[in-house]
């Protein structure tokens, strides 16, 4: 847990200090949950670097925050050492932060193009086109019993034909895992069983049993189709947070295609890492 929030501290790092003076509207909205030197910590501090945790831990909150407040106290009190070592203006620094700059104008352009791309209209037509390339499949819920000769299974079917119980032969006689259960399958698609056992089930009404024995690579099947069930589609919500990153991805890449026909990327020919590389000095190699 300590190494957890310790990497939830560094990455909560690069957040500037907040600022003094702090309104009562400000706090009553995000109200301070330690001080140092004067200087608040913010509840939405402490949230944002709950946010770096794993989803185990974000869901122990509760738990975890004094720990997190005492994380920040940390980095608080090493921003504040840092600040008065007059690092504020340090060429070091002032590097980094232009290089975050540009990281932050990158996000804040994507967000906000993104935010325009991902309406409601937009991912409703998506998902239209999605339940039609998408159309439910057929199901059904079968029970099998599986034998080692086709002319055991012959014997089953005329046992059926006599009037048995199907899950009790299957109880008795079955071969298959499934016989404990009565040689229940629950319910599935055709592409979910081998190619001969689907075949048949599909062809058969709900309420009947196979006629003839069917063989697969695992033996000699004989098939009672107990119902037939069209899937019902996905709900909007279920499928909405794929539908976002499908559209997500086609704004971001015709945006950038379009950004690179107005653009002139000249490509240089550099040397690799490790290309015609020495390992040391060749005056030195020669010794």
């Amino acid at each position: 847990m300590k190494r957890i929030l310790l990497g939830a501290a560094v990455a909560a790092a690069v957040t500037s200090l907040a600022p003094l003076g702090l309104s009562a509207q400000d706090e009553a909205a995000d109200p301070p949950v330690a001080k140092v030197n004067g200087e608040p910590i913010l509840r939405s501090e402490v949230l944002a670097m709950a946010t770096e945790l794993p989803p185990e831990y974000q869901a122990q909150i509760g738990v975890i925050f004094p720990m997190l407040v005492e994380r920040l106290v940390d980095l608080k009190l090493i921003a504040l050492a840092a600040a008065d070592a007059g690092l504020a203006e340090d060429e070091e620094v002032m590097r980094r932060l232009e290089q975050r700059r540009e990281e932050v104008m990158r996000d804040v352009f994507l967000e906000r193009a993104l935010a325009e791309a991902l309406t409601d209209d937009v991912l409703q037509a998506r998902y239209q086109t999605f339940l039609e390339e998408n159309p439910p499949e057929t199901e059904v819920s079968a029970r099998h019993i599986l034998l080692e000769t086709q002319e055991d299974a012959a014997t089953v079917i005329a046992d059926l034909d006599q009037g048995a119980d199907f899950a009790t032969l299957a109880q008795e006689r079955s071969t298959g895992p499934s016989s404990s259960s009565g040689g229940e399958l629950g319910f599935f698609t055709k592409d979910q069983m081998v190619p001969e056992f689907a075949e048949a089930a599909f062809a058969m009404e709900a309420g009947s049993y196979s006629k003839e024995p069917v063989q697969s690579q695992f033996g000699w099947h004989v098939i009672l189709v107990e119902e037939r069930r069209t899937q019902e589609p996905p709900a909007y919500a279920d499928v909405e947070s794929d539908l976002q990153s499908a559209v997500s991805r086609e704004t971001v890449r015709e945006m950038v295609a379009k950004m690179r026909e107005g653009a002139e990327v000249e490509m240089l020919e550099l040397t690799q890492p490790g290309a015609g590389e020495s390992g040391g000095d060749e005056g030195t190699a020669q010794q």
